[in-house]
């Protein structure tokens, strides 16, 4: 979706006298590469060496200097820094004289992705203050940076090899294109191998919302990934939600996610039809604004009941004997309202603030059971509902981030698909903001 402003800057009058452009973001497709340019690795932590070598194996060169490409004057395409051996204040000089060199010679599209220690798993006060102080750095630096190039930060627990690479696969990759600033922890759970173009196959993932929007781009990456995607929606939304689909060559599953029969119809669809649940995707969601003195009964109770008390329902049928099986994936869409809040949203922002508390809850609860349970918070996604926004509203909320620029319903579901793959495993209890570090809200 190409809005107004963007429109108007790439005319070629514009681009003849030198108006700036917006930059098109690198995402991914299938088959592309994991980067375009060499990696450099640096920062002496103990995931540099994996990291290096893995990468080796995917096709990607490495190197430990800005400058040290067989082009001394070429460009990296991306910089891993990996701090998390850092103890002391004085070991975060570190990113200032490798970071600083290699941030200039990115390419657009770069990456910056640093790697730390989880500052929950320390006990000394000068190491938690250490670790904990890369996050400001992350975040700041996503904010510098310009040409569609991101930042983002891995906290590992213990050992997390498996977790960190499949972290910093995710943040190298086009399918992070619009995750900035944001902050993923891992554990030390491992998983095994996956196709690197079918990472889902064999999966059978439910998505709920489908019909239309993001809902349907979730089935559709899905499904590009490997997953058989049932696709639920409203029966008023029959039509879409068939047409949906047939495209994922998929089924279809028409429900009110508000019934008290709505987990239990949906175990039973994926299970009768498809043989198994694997995947569920919480993206079912409403608004009903209005200034909280003007908030009507019904504008609060629809609002909370469609995008929190349906999912604390579903999930007790999806949980349940002959649901999700052993080291499935439930993942939630949230929002930056939940976080951040919003004007005339107190509803909507109270629903998604809810879902990332069920989100921490669950994750401790089902961990036994090898489930991960993880959240996105989309900010500006351009879809039919923000192209109805006020116009001078809308074109402030696509350019108060780092990106400067709204975002795709794709990019939302290619942080969804990456929490659903197999390498995630060490993934849980993690909100992750869809937003190109949006300016509201940390």
């Amino acid at each position: 979706m190409t809005d107004l402003f963007t429109t108007i800057v790439r005319s070629p009058v514009a681009q003849k006298v030198g108006v700036p452009q917006p930059t098109r973001l690198r995402r991914y497709e299938p088959g592309m590469p994991l980067c375009e340019g060499p990696v450099l690795v640096a920062g002496g932590g103990r995931f540099a060496e994996a990291i290096t070598s893995w990468l080796g194996t995917v096709g990607v060169p490495t190197v430990t200097a800005a400058g040290d490409a067989a082009d001394a004057a070429a460009k990296v395409g991306a910089v891993v820094l990996d701090l998390s051996a850092a103890t002391d204040p004085s070991d975060l000089d570190a990113l200032r004289l490798l970071g600083a060199p290699a941030v200039k010679a990115l390419k657009r599209n770069g990456r910056v992705v640093v790697i730390g220690t989880d500052p929950d798993t320390l006990s000394e006060v000068a190491e938690v203050a250490t670790q904990r102080a890369l996050e400001g750095v992350v975040r700041s630096i996503g904010k510098e940076l310009r040409a569609g190039a991101t930042a983002n930060l891995v906290l590992a627990q213990g050992e997390a090899r498996d977790g960190v690479r499949s972290a910093v696969e995710f943040f190298l990759s086009g399918r992070s294109a619009y995750v900035d600033g944001q902050v993923v922890r891992v554990d030390e759970t491992t998983s095994g191998d996956a196709d690197a173009l079918r990472p889902l196959a064999g999966k059978v993932a439910v998505v709920t919302g489908a019909a239309r929007g993001i809902g349907a781009e979730i089935a559709r990456v899905m499904a590009r990934d490997g997953a058989t995607v049932v696709a639920v929606d409203i029966p008023a939304a029959g039509d879409a939600l068939a047409a949906v689909a047939n495209e994922v060559k998929g089924t279809a599953l028409q429900l009110d996610v508000t019934s008290d029969d709505a987990g239990s119809r949906i175990v039973e669809h994926a299970t009768s039809r498809h043989g198994g649940l694997d995947i569920v995707v919480h993206n079912a969601g409403i608004t009903r604004d209005k200034l909280l003195v003007n908030m009507d009964e019904d504008r609060w109770r629809s609002v909370i009941d469609v995008n929190l008390r349906s999912v604390l329902r579903m999930n007790e049928a999806i949980l349940g004997e002959g649901g999700l099986a052993a080291g499935g994936r439930i993942v939630c869409v949230a929002s930056i309202a939940g976080i951040a809040g919003n004007r005339g949203q107190t509803n909507y922002g109270a629903s998604k603030a809810g879902v990332i508390g069920l989100v921490s809850a669950l994750s401790r609860q089902v961990a036994d059971r090898g489930i991960t349970v993880n959240a996105v918070a989309p900010g500006f996604i351009e879809t039919e509902m923000t192209a109805r926004i006020p116009f001078a509203t809308r074109e402030i909320g696509r350019r108060m981030n780092s990106l400067q620029q709204g975002g795709h319903p794709k990019d939302v579901a290619e942080t969804i698909a990456w929490f659903a793959q197999p390498g995630a495993a060490a993934v849980t209890g993690q909100v992750v903001r869809v937003c190109g570090q949006s300016l509201l809200g940390a």
